[in-house]
């Protein structure tokens, strides 16, 4: 049995306003050890940007929130999370106070 993404009008909206800020690349963080990677780091920032790999076990409910890819040997993981105001608590990612905080990581430090 083989499962689909069923990308809903909720997840579609949602999806939308997570790929429009993952190419903004504003509002992003990323590890110290993705800094480390020197210049390889502008690699990991151009496949943040550029990523569209989603499928079924990256993106289940189709809301493009999470991506990894290898930039060289290195897996990387890259995911939105959604903020308040304050930043301080979660906000429904289609409000428009949400927050989106994109965290850049290598995946051994998840």
């Amino acid at each position: 049995m083989t499962t689909e993404v069923i990308q809903n009008e909720t997840s579609a909206k949602i999806a939308a306003l997570n790929d429009e800020h993952r190419r903004s690349m504003q509002g992003y963080t990323v590890t110290k050890e993705i800094v480390a990677m020197g210049s390889a780091a502008n690699e990991v920032f151009v496949g943040v940007k550029d990523y569209t790999d989603f499928n079924e076990d990256n993106d289940p409910y189709g809301e493009h929130d999470f991506g990894s890819f290898t930039v060289s040997g290195v897996k990387v993981f890259w995911k939105m999370d959604y903020y308040d105001e304050a930043l301080k608590g979660w906000c429904d990612p289609l409000s428009p106070d949400c927050h989106r905080v994109l965290t850049i990581m290598r995946a051994d430090e998840y």
